[in-house]
Order: structure tokens, then sequence, then C-alpha cells
């Protein structure tokens, strides 16, 4: 298995080594994530702005909460 051949290598190697091992692991998947937003294009992004049902909520259940530790 390369997995754990791989593994075994790895325990061999110095803390530098293992240090510098994991910032280029970082470093591939930070640029792999970039890669999930392309340039140009248009995303929804969800806003509070507006949201009257929701405020609506939040207001009874905080009123209720209020009344449940003064009733």
């Amino acid at each position: 298995m390369v997995a754990a051949e791989l593994i075994s290598t790895l325990k061999g190697l110095s803390r530098l080594d293992k240090f510098h091992i994991v910032q280029i692991l970082i470093s591939e998947l930070a640029q792999q994530e970039t890669s999930l937003i392309e340039p140009n294009q248009s995303y929804p992004v969800w806003s509070p702005y507006d949201a009257f049902d929701a405020a609506d909520t939040m207001l009874k259940v905080l009123q209720d909460d209020k009344a449940r530790d003064h009733g």
C-alpha cells in the first residue's frame, strides 16, 4: 500500500522536514480551494436585509423567553 509506505517514511523524517511537508500540503489545498470561485461569475449571497419574517420570529422567541424568565 502506498499510503502505509508514505506514512512510514513521514514518521522517519525530522521535525523540520515534517513541518515543511505540512506547509506544502496546506499550500496545495489552499490553491485548490481558490478554484471553487470562478472570476467574472455571480454567486448568490444571503443577507438579513429585508428579512422581516426572520425578524418577527426572533422577536417572538425573545418575548417568549423574557415572559418565561419573569413569569
